[in-house]
Parts: structure tokens; C-alpha cells; sequence
């Protein structure tokens, strides 16, 4: 049970002024929930594009390599010439206060693969190649995928405040302006009446 507002002229300007303070905030909080889905929205739509072209590119990618198997027998010897990529970086960029992740896996410079020519034929250049293109993909909707769930946590929370704004504070503060301004009035009005009374004593 909230504590009973004092009904003075002080109290009411200090209400008034946290009023304006919540609506202002209330209104932030809407314009940056909105900002998020829009933003959330996007990446959705993004996560279905790269998703698609995922599972076509895994696809192509171990067509390519059983047609490697099956040329050059089963490629586990070769495959552990492959190095281990180390290139992979990860920073933030800022939306709205909330820290998107972005992903990025550098481009090698050499066009070379890493097996001997002599061990190898076009069809495991080629399954090379379309897990190459799997790698960057993965590395894209794991960024995607993580930005949506931090976005997605984030419009809850802005949520649950806007929604403490609008419900629980605003209405309060408007009930404590209303009670001290009918207090004040009622006031004024007493202090009306005996005035009135006092001056027909006198005469």
C-alpha cells in the first residue's frame, strides 16, 4: 500500500513532474520496442534466406563429396589435411542499447587447396569448395540466429517496463495529481467560506 500524498502546492508540481517523466519514458520505451521488432523482423526473414540456401549448399556439398568417394575411395586421409580455421572473429554493433553480435570469417587470399593435386580430382575441389561456402553460411546464421534471441529478450523486457509504465505507474502518479488538486481546491473553497464569514462578522 502506497504511503498517502501530502495535498501541497510543492507535492502537486513534483507530481506532476514525475507524470510527465513517466509518460515521457513510456513513450521512449514504445519507440524503442518498435525500433527492435522492426529490426527482429528483418532478421527472420534473413534466417529463413540463409537457412534455404543452407541446406541447398550442404546438399550440393555432399553430392560433391560421395562423387569424390567414389572416385578417389574414401577421403578421411586427405580430409586431415584440412586445416583448422582460426579466422573467425566476433564483434558488436548496437541497437537500440542491445549488443548484436556480428560474426565474420576472413577470406583466405590464396585460391590453392590445401591436399596435393596428385591425391585429388575436380569432383573433392569441388565438395572443398561447397563446404567452404557451408562454413560462411553457418558462421552468418549463427549470428542471425543469436541476434534474434537477444533482440527477442530484449523487446520482453522493454515490454514488461512499458507495460509497468503504462499500467501501474502512470495511473498512480494521475491519482496523486487528482487527490492533491481536489485537496488544494477544497481547500481553497474552506478558506473561501471562512474569509466570507469573517468579513460579514465585521460588518
Amino acid at each position: 500500500m502506497s504511503t498517502p500524498v501530502v495535498p501541497t502546492k510543492g507535492n502537486l508540481i513534483a507530481v506532476k513532474k514525475s507524470l510527465e517523466l513517466a509518460k515521457g519514458g513510456f513513450d521512449l520505451l514504445d519507440r524503442k520496442r518498435n525500433i527492435l521488432i522492426r529490426e527482429l523482423m528483418m532478421l527472420i526473414k534473413h534466417a529463413g534466406s540463409i537457412q534455404d540456401k543452407i541446406d541447398d549448399t550442404y546438399s550440393s556439398a555432399y553430392e560433391a563429396l560421395k562423387r569424390a568417394n567414389i572416385t578417389l575411395g574414401i577421403c578421411s586421409e586427405i580430409a586431415g589435411t584440412v586445416p583448422i580455421d582460426e579466422t573467425l572473429k566476433l564483434s558488436y554493433r548496437s541497437v537500440m542499447g542491445v549488443e548484436i553480435p556480428i560474426v565474420s570469417l576472413r577470406e583466405k587470399e590464396s585460391t590453392t587447396f590445401p591436399f596435393g593435386l596428385y591425391t585429388s580430382n575436380s569432383m573433392l575441389d569441388e565438395a572443398y569448395r561447397r563446404f567452404i561456402k557451408v562454413k560462411h553460411l553457418t558462421a552468418e546464421l549463427s549470428e542471425v540466429e543469436n541476434s534474434i534471441y537477444r533482440l527477442a529478450d530484449a523487446i520482453s523486457k522493454t515490454q514488461k517496463r512499458a507495460n509497468a509504465l503504462k499500467n501501474i505507474v502512470i495511473p498512480r502518479f494521475e491519482r496523486n495529481v487528482k487527490f492533491i488538486t481536489d485537496a488544494l481546491e477544497e481547500k481553497d473553497r474552506e478558506e473561501f467560506s471562512r474569509l466570507k464569514v469573517i468579513k460579514r462578522r465585521k460588518k
